[in-house]
């Protein structure tokens, strides 16, 4: 990676390419970054860097590893206490293998206000932990004296409070301030007026916000606007405003039209350490908490002048020395140019009783924020922190303040850190946890880390369970720090574990390979496995399984902590029972599909042709010769396929299976020409079949014209040897074809002489218009495929059969074909090859602009962009909220979070409350409520419906089990069951204990009542 110009492997970037792009990778991988102070949060941000790819990273640190430092830095073992190593000598090996790309040096010079600065000038960006403010403002005034600027970055943890400082000079460029995808919308009208509004067709929303810059294209009428930079301002969701379109020599807007985003660096300017300390620009987090980051602010200013004047952090839980940070604090806030009111001495004095502690999750929050803001300096990709950011946990300090000191206290061991923050007793409690964690892939990776910190299952009693059926893929190091590359092919969850306990060996972790899904609920994860857990932790990547896992939560009554990323974004929910709402009581809106007529004929986007590769890919390469197999497999006697379909038999899938035997290729000529036949095919007789259904000039009943904007007429595509995308298409096909049919390829057959030579021998079919009904109702769906055929079909397809038999065309051999099964991340196999061959020609066949093969990989693999700053954080933030619900916290304690690290922007909220519905008077519910029937062998129908009426005064009007009606009464014969037991109409399975129950009860208009799930237990 030390190269002026890498080649980016994309084996293990994949997921942060799509993040960060590959010119800030290329800038990544050029630059040097100093970072000072090995603890915790040293380590953290270390990591990240490392695995984002920069060129060299030197640890500075001059510290001995101690106990304390075992809370918070996870590559030193308690050996390395014990043999008083430097922490960073003792975390090299262990960071250097994260990355074979990056180097990892170690340097133990002590960093202090003498020391000559000379060295930093080798590097990009310097960030400073555990430093002291003099020598921040020496390393910073430093910093900015230099041509150009290096980057200056200073954070800290002091107990459960942390802060972040950011200067990146007085004239940075950032290249891309927001990371989002460019947005390009197509134009319904765009008035003549000063200034000209632009709608957007069919209410489709631009994305834009007001300061952006468009560029139009493809407008007919208004012509002057095509390929003018335009800025716009927002007046809906829907329209925007350009510049004056009222002059002459802008004509009346006629059809068409797409305007897309173009990004425009933007230069910030950064004040100085010196001058941001008294007047500071702070990121604002919590909403509920405004006064709260000024206080920091002035308590760790107040903080570093206490060390200053007193040699040392205030003692532990020391009421004397708390009051001398109030007083120092005090003094400086009168310098400060907004002073601090009112200055809030509570969080003061959690400051002072906890600076010697340091709050591990708070290390992981912010050692991701803070890695995310040197990545930034490096390459200019998103917008910096202006200038300061402050987070705290302080609602995890134990809120009696009169508890006994001796429960904070330092014992020497591991846990020293965390029990100066958050006191013995809850440490215990996190030790004797029992925690069950699904998913092991990043956010996992960084779960465990924080577990391990904390302690969580480390005494007798006490256990994390961890299940994940994935096994390791390269691309998965780049963020799953636990894994390495000799784990590759390995079980997530199993590796995850080992890692894990390298970190700390006391823990009880048992690691799993079962999916959480309704298939394993009765024999695996069952109500008695959730109800033995004392907290549930998602580490998911898809809606499905969370709505799973939180339904289960829910039933079972378990506290759910839930989160994820996407790229620089992230979000924290806590879900705790009868205090919040759960996962599924809100629901993103839906993505809307694209219609099929689109994708089969009317392509607007390269997404749409995309998609349409990989159905394609789909089609022809998996689900075609599975069901070839499939049938042959079944039906091994060609001769009896032929007897049956000539006594007019339908066999299903013969008349596809007989086709495609017909057609199967023997040789590697024969797969070079069926794939120069699909290229006639879909990229040429495609074209010519639309256009004469539908010539160009085609109107439609309200004589408006029906190639209209976002329609596009085709135009065949001429088969050209010369034109790589054109050649690409055949090779990539034929040896997909090669593969599922067996066929033998020598490396001479795929040199491009002779692959040219098999191409110019095919003799291409002439173009014959198809009779096919073409659709074009958006709202029309994909129609099944018939099973139904005609009898002339039939006795064709036994005719051909037969032909086959006598030309020896179906031995055992020749009835077999191997489905391609699709994997994005093995560029040797061809897939992503295909697709972007395929999806470019079609977009060159609908005048669409092509798109890379990178860009192909991520929409047709679906991957979703992720980097391991995001992560990191997100981990950190969960983890935090775990302690709280450990402490049995008050709702108004937890923490929703959504951040969005490009911007950056972290905004925390309140959990939303569950919803109490109220059914009358005295009686109401929420989702966490259930009704329990105790019945027995003997309890009949009639007495489940008497219960309702005894109890709640209710008559039941519907009794639903799953999706089976129980007792509907208007419904025919049901109330003749009312005498039957509910063990004969439910059928328990051998051993079932209880069912859960949809009970609907009569109101006073026609309307039902909903009730809450009622489980009905068969036996007391």
């Amino acid at each position: 990676m030390a190269t002026d110009q890498m080649d980016i492997d994309d084996s293990l970037y994949s997921r942060q390419r799509y993040v960060l792009g590959d010119s800030a990778m290329q800038q990544m991988a050029k630059s040097n970054v100093l970072i000072s102070g090995l603890g915790g949060l040293g380590v953290e941000y270390s990591k990240n860097i490392i695995l984002a790819g920069v060129k060299s990273v030197t640890l500075q640190d001059s510290k001995t590893a101690s106990y304390k430092d075992l809370s918070t830095q996870f590559y030193l073992r308690e050996e390395d206490v014990k043999a008083g190593r430097n922490r960073a000598e003792a975390s090299l090996p262990r960071l250097a293998e994260l990355n074979p790309y990056v180097s990892v040096k170690v340097s133990t010079e002590v960093l202090n206000e003498d020391t000559d600065l000379t060295d930093l000038k080798n590097y990009q960006c310097v960030i400073l932990t555990e430093a002291s403010l003099k020598l921040q403002l020496k390393v910073n005034a430093f910093c900015r004296s230099q041509t150009p600027q290096i980057k200056f970055v200073a954070a800290d943890v002091y107990g459960v409070f942390c802060s972040a400082f950011c200067d990146f000079g007085e004239n940075f460029e950032v290249v891309d301030q927001n990371g989002e995808e460019v947005q390009e919308v197509f134009v319904a009208n765009i008035t003549k007026a000063n200034p000209g509004v632009v709608t957007c067709l069919e209410n489709q929303m631009h994305g834009l916000e007001s300061g952006n810059t468009v560029v139009f294209k493809e407008v007919e009428g208004m012509t002057k606007l095509n390929g003018t930079l335009q800025k716009v301002t927002v007046i809906s969701p829907y329209a925007f405003t350009i510049c004056d379109t009222s002059g002459s020599d802008y004509q009346a807007y006629v059809t068409g039209g797409r305007c897309i985003e173009i990004k425009q660096p933007a230069v910030l300017s950064y004040e100085s350490l010196e001058m941001q300390l008294l007047n500071p620009s702070i990121l604002v987090a919590d909403l509920s908490k405004l006064d709260t980051p000024q206080n920091i602010h002035l308590g760790m200013y107040a903080l570093h002048q206490y060390q200053e004047q007193y040699q040392g952090l205030p003692r532990i839980r020391n009421k004397e020395d708390a009051d001398k940070l109030i007083e120092i604090a005090k003094l400086l806030n009168k310098k400060l140019v907004n002073t601090v009111e009112p200055m809030n001495t509570d969080l003061l004095t959690n400051l002072a009783y906890t600076s010697e502690g340091c709050f591990a999750p708070l290390t992981a929050a912010l050692g991701g924020i803070v890695a995310q803001e040197g990545l930034k300096a490096l390459t200019g990709k998103f917008t910096p922190l202006n200038q300061w950011f402050y987070l705290d946990a302080s609602e995890v300090i134990p809120s009696d303040q009169s508890a006994d000191s001796q429960a904070f206290q330092l014992r020497d061991d591991r846990y020293d850190g965390l029990r100066i923050c958050i006191g013995d007793n809850l440490c215990q409690q996190l030790s004797k946890l029992h925690l069950f964690m699904v998913g092991c892939g990043a956010i996992g990776c960084e779960m465990l880390k924080n577990y391990a910190l904390l302690g969580i299952g480390s005494s007798q009693g006490g256990l994390i369970t961890i299940t994940d059926n994935d096994l390791i893929e390269k691309s998965n190091l780049n963020r799953q720090f636990l894994f390495r590359p000799q784990h590759i092919q390995k079980p997530k969850s199993c590796t995850a574990a080992q890692s894990v306990l390298e970190i700390n060996p006391a823990l009880s972790i048992e690691a799993q390979q079962h999916k959480v899904c309704p298939q394993s609920e009765q024999k695996i994860y069952n109500d008695e496995f959730f109800e033995s857990q004392d907290l549930v932790v998602n580490a998911l990547d898809n809606v499905e399984a969370r709505r799973y896992v939180d339904s289960r939560c829910v039933t079972n009554q378990r506290a759910l902590l839930e989160s994820g990323t996407m790229g620089a974004k992230g979000h924290v929910q806590v879900i705790v029972p009868h205090l919040t709402e759960s996962y599924a009581s809100q629901q993103d809106p839906q993505e809307r599909d694209v219609p099929y007529c689109t994708l089969k004929s009317f392509p607007a986007t390269i997404e749409h042709t995309i998609q349409w590769a990989r159905e394609k890919f789909e089609s022809l390469l998996s689900q075609k010769p599975a069901a070839f197999t499939k049938f042959w497999s079944s039906h091994q006697n060609p001769d009896s396929v032929v007897q049956e379909l000539s006594e007019g038999h339908q066999l299903e899938g013969a008349i596809q299976a007989i086709k495609m035997l017909k057609q199967r290729p023997h040789s590697w000529a024969d797969c070079v020409k069926i794939s120069r036949v699909k290229f006639e095919k879909y990229f040429s007789n495609k074209a010519k079949n639309l256009l004469h259904a539908f010539p160009v000039d085609t109107k439609l009943k309200d004589g408006t014209p029906f190639w209209q904007s976002p329609k596009r007429p085709p135009t065949p595509l001429e088969y050209d040897i010369s034109d790589p995308s054109h050649f690409q298409f055949v090779v990539s096909l034929s040896r997909l074809l090669a593969n599922i049919y067996n066929v033998e390829v020598t490396n001479s057959d795929l040199e491009d002489d002779t692959v040219r030579k098999l191409i110019a021998e095919t003799s291409v079919p002439d173009f014959v218009p198809s009779s096919k009904r073409i659709e074009v109702d958006e709202s029309a769906k994909k129609p099944t495929e018939s099973s139904s055929v005609g009898s002339d079909d039939i006795e064709q397809s036994a005719i051909t059969l037969s032909t086959l038999i006598k030309s020896g065309k179906t031995q055992p051999g020749h009835l077999v074909a191997k489905p391609v099964i699709f994997e994005k991340d093995d560029d040797s196999n061809g897939h992503i090859d295909f697709m972007t061959a395929a999806s470019n020609l079609r977009a060159t066949m609908y005048s669409i602009e092509n798109a890379d093969r990178l860009k192909t990989k991520r929409i047709a693999g679906r991957i979703v962009p992720a980097i391991a700053t995001t992560t990191a954080a997100v981990a950190g933030l969960v983890t935090v909220e775990l302690v709280k619900i450990v402490k049995k916290s008050p709702l108004a304690d937890y923490k929703n979070c959504f951040l969005n690290l490009a911007l950056p922007s972290v905004i925390f909220s309140e959990p939303g409350a569950a919803e109490r519905t109220q059914i009358k008077e005295d009686l109401s519910f929420t989702l966490w409520d259930k009704w329990e029937v105790q019945g027995n062998k003997d309890f009949k129908l009639k007495d489940f419906l008497k219960y309702f009426k005894d109890k709640y005064a209710f008559d039941a009007s519907m009794v639903v089990h799953g999706v089976k009606m129980i007792y509907v009464p208007i419904m025919p014969g049901h109330m003749k069951r009312l005498p039957q037991t509910m063990i004969k109409l439910l059928k328990p399975s051998e051993g079932q204990k209880y069912v859960d129950l949809t009970v609907a009860f009569a109101g006073e208009s026609d309307d039902d009542i909903p009730g809450p799930p009622v489980r009905y237990y068969f036996t007391k």
